[in-house]
């Protein structure tokens, strides 16, 4: 089906990704993959390329109020070559709106020139050992100073993607005493320095896939963080992740479409090449069929994204929306690649291959930014169930 998303303006962007990536990321790549994180020079790089400064007013030096379709493009063409710029989509595409949304005009003076050039990387810290999509249940606590110049942040973090890499990090934490009877009461969202004596890194954490992609322990003891770091205001913070929440759902449903439109790609190269029985792999109606299968599905999904992109951009993107999105385009992705590493036989299981790098890198989409039975559940609770 022809796309109506994107016009010349996007396209000419998605040149110059293309090119980036294609020139600068792959050949590299596997290094990076080895190292378990990007190098900082890949962030400054794109930085220059103008990818770090989305919707940062140009007084910050950003590019200003900008469409969500071109980050779109940027996460369709990271899956089309089967590789990870780092947590770029962590740093610009979902923490840094929480400072355009919450700072201040002091605060944003401070952060967002350093994160539209590539010297600030953040990354988002909800996550906890003990909690995982049940966002009430936080423990991590700050109290504020008698002196009420700062917050002592104690506790802990878990699956924090950039952890090893990032600067700043947005930390959410109890700022009044823990009530069973409204667990969501009391949580604020702290911006806490990489630097501050008390923050700690633990494990690097090794995962089945994005080997590429950090992904750390984090403890604070004792940590002081300056009042003037609250990020909007106190006891707020569970309503502020819930609104930025959708945005994070929604580049996770674009996510899972370009991962398999791309699995689709890989697949039908193979098989157009691969000789079986005297014949291409191509020619058997099973591998026909299964790829017709893949496609539909594939075609499907990506005009639910595409609304959910245009949704975004006038403001319009519910969270039931956004959770619509990604269930149905995770769950979608999932089965798609299954289906094209099925079609590569014993070399889909091959790491040389692509396919095998989507289908491992793919499966934490229906976990991260809510399982997809919260996700369920949130659609449910919008048809008054």
């Amino acid at each position: 089906m022809k796309r109506t998303l994107y016009n010349k303006d996007h396209e000419a962007f998605r040149s110059v990704i293309r090119d980036f990536i294609t020139k600068e990321v792959v050949p590299a790549f596997p290094e990076w993959e080895k190292a378990g994180q990007a190098p900082r020079w890949l962030f400054k790089r794109l930085g220059e390329l103008g990818c770090l400064g989305f919707d940062v007013p140009e007084e910050y030096g950003g590019l200003g109020e900008t469409s969500y379709k071109f980050q779109a493009i940027m996460t369709e063409e990271v899956a089309r070559a089967a590789v990870w710029i780092g947590h770029h989509h962590i740093s610009t595409g979902i923490v840094l709106p929480y400072l355009l949304r919450l700072a201040n005009e002091e605060q944003k003076r401070r952060w967002l020139p350093g994160c539209a050039n590539g010297d600030i990387l953040l990354a988002i810290a909800m996550t906890e050992p003990g909690t995982g999509s049940d966002l009430a249940n936080i423990r991590t606590t700050a109290k504020l100073s008698d002196d009420g110049t700062h917050y002592v942040l104690n506790g802990a973090k878990t699956f924090i993607t950039g952890g090893f890499v990032s600067d700043l990090f947005v930390v959410a934490a109890r700022t009044s005493p823990y009530d069973p009877d409204n667990r969501r009461h009391g949580l604020s969202l702290l911006v806490v320095d990489s630097t501050s004596e008390g923050f700690g890194r633990g494990r690097r954490l090794e995962k089945i896939g994005r080997h590429s992609m950090d992904t750390a322990e984090l403890s604070f003891t004792d940590v002081r963080v300056p009042v003037e770091n609250l990020l909007g205001e106190e006891g707020e913070g569970f309503t502020y992740l819930g609104q930025n929440l959708v945005r994070e759902r929604l580049y996770i449903g674009v996510c899972g479409v370009a991962q398999a439109r791309a699995a689709i790609r890989f697949a039908t190269e193979y098989v157009k090449e691969r000789q079986v029985f005297g014949k291409p792999v191509a020619s058997f109606q099973n591998t026909k069929f299964v790829l017709a299968e893949c496609e539909a599905e594939t075609t499907a999904a990506e005009a639910m994204v595409d609304r959910g992109v245009e949704l975004d951009d006038s403001g319009e993107l519910t969270a039931a929306d956004a959770a619509k999105i990604k269930l149905f385009c995770t769950e979608m992705s999932g089965r798609v690649i299954d289906k094209c590493l099925q079609l590569h036989g014993g070399y889909g299981y091959m790491l040389e291959y692509p396919i095998a790098r989507l289908y491992t890198d793919t499966r934490v989409s229906r976990i991260t930014g809510g399982t997809s039975e919260v996700q369920k559940s949130i659609i449910a609770k919008d048809l008054g169930l």
